[in-house]
């Protein structure tokens, strides 16, 4: 497995029991000794933008559920850091954050596609060294995120896409039972 890392996807393990979790794929932004975060690619909430945020009326995005530490916060990731300044370089093509008031006045003007910027509530974090020990019990596959998972999959095929990216016996994986005890 890939070491924890910016631009890292946390693939849940098919088994894994725990509800923020099952079935997820997370990007991972930051790893540090002191900690690491990220958000879940695939679990869209049924609200939009618009329904969340006053300044985003009429506006139908798509808003991820990014985890849940701090579910009353807004984040983003995006492909445009030549458009949106103090933006985090998590891996090739694939940025978090950045000034808000840019993004807003963006995509207001139709500036930017919005199949290359993706908003979630909350984000999933890690203290220090809990994301290792459970990479070591197994809860968590690695593989190099990319922009087309990040961004292009739909949100129920992202863990099966994930899995297929990694390759060799995981692919297998993608087709396991939730809980094989119901097989």
């Amino acid at each position: 497995m890939i070491q924890p890392g910016p631009g890292i996807l946390l693939i849940a393990d098919p088994f894994l029991k725990d509800p923020n979790f099952i079935r997820t794929v997370v990007l991972l932004c930051d790893h540090k000794d002191e900690g690491s975060f990220g958000f879940v690619l695939n679990k869209q909430i049924e609200q939009t933008l618009d329904e969340l945020l006053d300044n985003f009326e009429g506006l139908q995005v798509p808003v991820y559920y990014g985890g849940p530490v701090q579910t009353d916060t807004i984040h983003f990731v995006h492909q445009y850091p030549e458009l949106i300044p103090d933006a985090y370089k998590v891996s090739e093509g694939i940025y978090w954050g950045g000034n808000f008031e840019t993004v807003t006045a963006l995509i207001k003007n139709n500036t930017i596609d919005l199949s290359k910027i993706k908003f979630f509530i909350g984000y999933s974090g890690w203290s220090d060294g809990q994301l290792n020990s459970e990479l070591n019990e197994k809860s968590w596959l690695t593989v190099d995120a990319t922009r087309n998972l990040v961004f292009n999959t739909e949100p129920d095929e992202v863990w099966k896409g994930s899995l297929k990216h990694l390759g060799g016996e995981y692919e297998i994986m993608a087709n396991f039972p939730i809980d094989p005890q119901l097989n």
